[in-house]
């Protein structure tokens, strides 16, 4: 079976007003773009969430540095190393990239972030990367965006991008982003790297605000094959050029279609991750429903997603709902098997307490050729919900991470 590719014909990537961006190569990948830079001609709002893993990369350290500082001008990203483990040389390549950076556009170091993804324990190649900012900075222009999204890739099989339009107290706003991501992803995010733009007016402690609560239910709700990451990142910069009345809590007028517009984009995004899990096949949506707790509800989603059987099966076509049964009961999570039920793809194959029988079976085996599938398990123990995003598991997988460098 091939990879997956996106569901949708791929539209022209937008633009947002009063941002600018490039993508290159700049001699770290083989022949393929390695550098990324966004840049917006005035200064932006922006907000930051990053992976929890107390191993961290030295790029993540200073970009949550500088998003104390204030205000943000740029965003330079590098692909194929990742700075990670380090040491103090990790920490000043990282600081040097936001100065070069810096000196290119014309404002603080403070006011650049920068994000590395890649292999972990290499050193980044500087002269590489001095080099190609200036080039990266000549080559701005209102279209990058897509450029950009091809640049940070790693072993992505295809660029990511989403954008969405709102119209606000009479004012057009933009909302824009790109992804990169394909394995080693799991809630709390990993390896994944994403930058959200828009146009909007916004006050910094509300842009905080959006940007943790749309992370928390759509990139931290994305898991390809259970692993973590020291790197990963989502940015949110907001420039103000839609005019807009400046948004400053969720209960304005406008709030609500603006943080649903970013929503939007958002998960989008995140969908693109786990349909481009390495080798993956099968884009699939876990429902998880009568949970006794929210907890029990996330963790036996997450349990379900996770489960190498369970992905198997998927890539197989085995409609193997004993595999999540397990998996499930594994975790200690609470069920009551009288009222238990499982659908694969829409079709019931296990209720209340017993299989629905091999017609079942089948009919779910045939649903399961689809590149879109679910699994829905009422867990019958309480009224808690909790959904996942995740993709089935391939030969191709392990192909793909056996051959990958350290």
């Amino acid at each position: 079976m091939e990879p997956l590719s996106p569901t949708k014909a791929r539209s022209a990537c937008p633009r947002v007003p009063g941002f600018k961006a490039a993508g290159l190569h700049c001699g770290i990948k083989g022949e393929n773009p390695d550098l990324a830079l966004i840049v917006s001609d005035v200064p932006a709002q922006a907000a930051g969430v990053f992976t929890q893993s107390t191993l961290v990369g030295a790029p993540v350290a200073l970009s949550r540095e500088n998003l104390r500082a204030g205000s943000v001008r740029a965003i330079v990203v590098n692909s194929g190393v990742a700075n990670v483990a380090m040491g103090v040389r990790g920490e000043s390549d990282a600081l040097k990239m936001t100065e070069w950076t810096a000196a290119e556009v014309g404002c603080s170091s403070k006011e650049v972030l920068v994000a590395s993804t890649g292999v972990i324990g290499e050193p980044l190649p500087m002269k590489a990367l001095r080099r190609g900012i200036p080039v990266a900075v000549e080559s701005l222009t209102e279209d990058g965006l897509s450029l950009a999204a091809e640049a940070i890739r790693t072993t992505d099989t295809f660029p990511k991008w989403a954008s969405r339009k709102v119209k606000v107290g009479g004012r057009n706003v933009t909302v824009a982003g790109i992804a990169k991501g394909s394995g080693m992803i799991e809630p709390n995010m990993a390896t994944m790297l994403s930058f959200l733009l828009t146009d909007a007016q916004v006050s910094s402690a509300y842009l905080r605000g959006v940007l943790s609560r749309v992370a928390d239910r759509t990139f931290n709700r994305v898991s390809v094959d259970g692993e973590g990451s020291t790197s990963d990142s989502v940015m949110l910069l907001a420039n103000g050029h839609a005019g807009n009345e400046r948004f400053t809590r969720r209960r304005q007028p406008g709030a609500e279609a603006f943080e649903a517009a970013v929503g939007d984009v958002a998960e989008s995004l995140a969908r693109d991750l786990a349909r481009d899990g390495e080798g993956a096949t099968k884009l699939v949506t876990v429902e998880v429903r009568g949970a006794r707790t929210a907890g029990e509800a996330d963790a036996a989603a997450r349990r379900i997603a996770n489960s190498m059987l369970v992905k198997t099966a998927l890539f197989g076509g085995d409609p193997n709902w004993g595999r999540i049964l397990q998996t499930v009961g594994a975790g200690r999570i609470s069920m009551n098997l009288p009222r238990v039920q499982v659908k694969l793809a829409g079709i019931m194959v296990f209720r209340n307490g017993s299989s629905c029988g091999p017609a079942a079976r089948r009919k779910a085996a045939a649903r399961l050729e689809a590149e879109e599938i679910s699994i829905e398990l009422e867990l019958g123990a309480g009224r808690q919900s909790a959904g996942i995003w995740t993709c089935d598991l391939s030969y191709e997988y392990v192909r793909i991470n056996a051959e990958y460098t350290t």
